[in-house]
């Protein structure tokens, strides 16, 4: 693969993808002196606009807000974003309730708009000397060996030759970058698609320019086996997404069941009595925004030695339960810099270091992303799982720094998500040892639980 160039002796890099992970790496290594060649399939989204049907919009935690504090931007994503301090619960008679995310009201995630975040981040990228942006240009074939990149002109078909000593693929679920270096080497790729879909609404800000729901929380309608979610918009509109299995099986719908607008409505007022007033184009939403795909893709392996590397979705796209994947893709990027370190390393150190420090830490968020939807979806729903909830928030709070939920962990801290997934593991267990036999939380044994948290648990307080 040719000689391998130190980070000192070439500080030009070439990137795939201007998404957010794309566009936000661009930005700290520009920030640290390298040159940045930003390759996008797609036109600018400054000067047309989103695809219609496919935002889903972000839950922001602090993951994400740490990269874009790196990158001195959280100020101006603040200005959009919208705290939301937890889950409003809608049930089938439209009465709703309010369950908290945290054990206190510091604790919240942060409603984003997907396509407003990306046009932030291109804005700060395109302002800073030494990166260049090529859009409406496609991947097309990689000569490792030679360091060679095609690209074509997505509107004129005209063919660019571009020359690199380190290429990163922030690309998507759908990664060209990844495609080329699996057929260069064996990065252990494995595909899982969800048998749920998606559909994008929304319903627009009130005639005072206000929401229509209550902005700081998240929204879910939980049916069981799917679930309507809305997240509010800085501009008094909301994002609904429905997810719906894409085949209806026994007793439970299916998209393959709405394929007209007499069986949309009727299964949208029956399942979602308060929403349907407020999605005032619904019939047109429903007809015009696709049903999108939902999957989980790994990689065992996620470099070619110096010459290129995967991030972000390329690499471990995750179902998007637990607001993490811009999260992780973030975070990705914050690690990747701090592996580059002072630049004296060579690529290939730093990406080798980079997979060693995420992939387990990818696999396991892609695990409890998937392990959420069923919480979200059916859980919530229970008195249960009101009583487990309350419990933990009572036992963080008696045992600061010690005992942390599991959703706490991944949401409000930057504890890596292979810890947080162990000690979620070992929590759940003295929750259920706990709760056995109680039915309310003054009935908790604390005296027990002060002791299988001492002897199971080490302190993080340090680390949060």
């Amino acid at each position: 693969m040719g000689r391998l160039v130190s980070l000192q002796d070439n500080k030009t890099v070439t990137l795939i993808g201007a998404g957010m992970a794309g566009t936000l790496l661009a930005v700290l290594l520009a920030k640290r002196g390298y040159r940045i060649e930003l390759f996008e399939r797609n036109p600018d989204p400054r000067k047309g606009g989103a695809p219609a049907g496919r935002s889903v919009n972000l839950a922001l935690g602090e993951r994400g807000r740490y990269a874009l504090r790196q990158a001195g931007l959280l100020a101006k994503v603040d200005a959009f974003a919208i705290p939301m301090r937890g889950r409003m619960l809608h049930d089938l008679d439209g009465s709703m309730r309010l369950q908290p995310y945290g054990k206190d009201e510091s604790e919240v995630i942060y409603s984003v708009h997907r396509a407003r975040l990306n046009e932030c981040l291109l804005d700060a990228a395109e302002a800073l000397d030494g990166v260049k942006i090529h859009f409406d240009h496609r991947l097309d074939e990689i000569d490792w060996a030679k360091g060679r990149a095609r690209l074509v002109h997505t509107r004129t078909e005209t063919e660019l030759s571009h020359d690199f000593d380190a290429l990163i693929g922030l690309d998507g679920a759908g990664s060209a970058v990844r495609q080329s270096m699996n057929g260069e080497m064996e990065l252990g790729v494995s595909e899982e698609l969800l048998e749920t879909g998606y559909k994008e609404f929304s319903i627009p800000a009130g005639e005072d320019g206000r929401h229509q729901l209550d902005p700081n929380a998240l929204h879910i309608w939980p049916r069981g086996g799917f679930m309507l979610i809305a997240l509010a918009n800085s501009d008094g509109s909301f994002t609904l997404t429905l997810f719906l299995d894409n085949e209806a099986h026994g007793d439970m719908p299916g998209f393959d069941q709405l394929g007209d607008w007499p069986a949309q409505r009727a299964f949208m007022e029956e399942q979602f009595v308060d929403a349907v007033p407020l999605i005032t184009r619904l019939e047109e939403e429903f007809r015009d925004n696709p049903v999108g795909l939902l999957g989980t893709i790994r990689c065992r392996r996620w470099h070619l030695g110096g010459k290129g590397l995967i991030i972000g979705d390329a690499a471990h796209a995750i179902v998007p339960f637990h607001g993490q994947g811009v999260n992780a893709a973030f975070e990705d990027c914050v690690e990747l810099m701090d592996c580059i370190g002072d630049g004296s390393r060579e690529w290939s150190e730093v990406f080798a270091d980079l997979q060693q420090k995420r992939i387990d830490n990818a696999n396991a968020i892609a695990d409890m992303a998937l392990e959420n939807y069923d919480i979200m979806r059916e859980s919530v729903r229970h008195e249960g799982f009101l009583l487990r909830k309350a419990l933990e928030h009572e036992l963080e709070r008696r045992h600061p720094g010690h005992f942390v939920a599991r959703y706490s962990l991944v949401m409000f801290h930057r504890v890596p998500y292979a810890e947080t997934y162990r000690r979620g593991e070992i929590q759940a267990q003295i929750l259920d040892e706990l709760l056995e036999g109680v039915e309310a939380l003054e009935d908790v044994d604390y005296d027990k639980a002060s002791r299988l948290i001492g002897e199971r648990l080490d302190p993080l307080q340090e680390r949060l």
